[in-house]
Parts: C-alpha cells; structure tokens; sequence
C-alpha cells in the first residue's frame, strides 16, 4: 500500500494539536510534529475521498499544506535510516534487529522498522506499553484492536497473556505483525487477523487494548464492551487530552468505569473496567 505526507508548517505545539484534532476526523493514520513541521499520513488510495474537505480545513486555519507520495518501498527505507530503540519508563526497550540489546532485567521487544503504526515513538505508543505493564495480564485472554506492528500484542504476551488477537484492517500491517511475533517468541499465543472490529464479533477478552483514533474509539467502544468480560480492562489511546471527557462519557453509557487516565505531550490514555466480578483464569 502507498502512503501520502501530508507536510504543514505549525508555528506552535498548540497549533500542531489542535490541527491533529482536526485531521484525526478523517482517515489519517498517524501523525508526528517536528522541526515546525506536522506530517499527517494516509494511505493514498483514500486520500481522494477526503481532499477537499482536507484543503478547506487547512485554507480555514490559513495553513498551507504540501502532499508527498510515499512508495512502500520508499517509506521502509525511510523508517530504517530513522528509527532509533524507544525506552519506555525505564521497564521496556523497543528497538530494531540492529541495535543492541536490553540490559539485563529489561523487557525488550524487537520491531523490524516498517511503514506499521506502533514502534513506540508515537506519545500514544508509549502511553499504552505503560499500561500493559502495569496490568495482571497472566494467563488472561485479550484483544490489541488496530495492531499495527503488533507491539503491544507481543509486550501483552510477554507479560504473561495466554492469548492475544491482534486485529488490523491493513494487509501490510498484518504482515508486519506476523514478522514481528515471530521474531519475538510469541507467535504461539498470539492470532493476527485481518480486518475490522466485525472479526471480533462472538469473541470474549478478560481485556482490550485499542489505540486507534477518537472517532474510531467512539463508533466501535460498543463493540469492545460487549467482547470484553465482567471485570475485564479496556485501554484506549490515540486521542488528544482535550478528548476524554468524550472517551469517559461513552464508557459510561456501556457500564465501563474510567479508573485511571494518563498524559504525555498533549495525547491521554483511558484505562477503564467493565462492572461485574473479574473471572478466574483458566
């Protein structure tokens, strides 16, 4: 699949932030702010169906924006000159085959360095390999919704999980993924499928894990609710602060309790649990 840059100069972090806001509405998969410069990526194929109302937002802000194609072959390229290991709270080292290895007593988790979503370097990234870390995840069965590299599927695996679904709508990052959990180990308890939130219908996970986008997280939290058994933790990243009264609000409405909420560079992750007795693992 082919990928567009779109390159917007941002005077201002808060500007950078609130244009991200505004892109993350439309199919967009991720975004990274550097030297003044926002980069929002989408593939190319559903650019078109967007463009001009992309345009109208950014004549509305006064911002010009510039649109970059991006080959497949180009963007991995791209990401292997670039991509440096992401340590994560002092417990968890993500990096490339290239570089060295974790020091002794830290969790490592090796990412070939393709166009996939999820190295680490992302706020959000981070934001959830946190959580997981933190989570009694032991012979428990879950869900990483919108997998990209599979990341947090192989640190959920890692961590103990007898099971782990990872679920994403794109065939490269399906194919990411699988490279990624078999250089890791753990392709025995972890199942990439490809698709969207329709694959998981009929499935029950003591948890979740979907760092996506609000929109997304807002029109598929139902879904995940009713997948995820009483007692079990949902975790949601991929949405800026501003944006949690919003997540808070529909996990309300589907008996889902916010129990914690962190932050990091204007981006937030909501841990919350379903009502109901947890069940003993099998």
């Amino acid at each position: 699949m082919d990928y567009v840059a779109l390159n917007i100069p941002v005077p201002t972090a808060e500007t950078a932030e609130i244009l991200t806001a505004e892109l993350a509405e439309y199919p967009f998969e991720s975004f990274e702010t550097e030297n003044g410069s926002l980069k929002a990526y989408i593939p190319k194929e559903r650019l078109a169906d967007c463009k001009p109302e992309v345009d109208a937002l950014l004549a509305h802000y006064g911002t010009p924006g510039r649109y970059v194609a991006i080959e497949t072959q180009d963007w991995n390229a791209e990401w292997e000159r670039n991509f440096t290991p992401v340590e994560v709270d002092g417990r968890l080292l993500i990096r490339a085959p290239f570089h060295a290895p974790a020091a002794e007593g830290t969790e490592e988790i090796v990412i070939m360095p393709r166009m996939s979503f999820g190295t680490g370097h992302h706020a959000t990234t981070c934001l959830m390999a946190g959580i997981v870390l933190d989570l009694e995840l032991e012979r428990r069965r879950g869900l990483d919704m919108g997998s990209g590299t599979g990341v947090l599927a192989i640190l959920a695996a890692k961590r103990g999980a007898a099971h782990v679904d990872a679920v994403d709508i794109d065939d490269w990052a399906d194919a990411n993924c699988r490279e990624n959990i078999a250089a890791n180990g753990t392709a025995d308890r972890i199942e990439p499928i490809l698709g969207d939130v329709r694959r998981i219908a009929g499935r029950r996970y003591d948890f979740i894990l979907a760092n996506i986008n609000r929109n997304i997280l807002l029109h598929d939290m139902a879904a995940y609710a009713a997948a995820l058994l009483p007692g079990g933790e949902l975790a949601m990243s991929g949405f800026l602060t501003q944006d949690v009264g919003a997540i808070a609000a529909e996990a309300a409405k589907l008996g889902l309790t916010v129990a914690e909420t962190r932050e990091r560079d204007g981006w937030a992750a909501v841990l919350c649990r379903k009502e109901g007795r947890r069940p003993e693992a099998a």
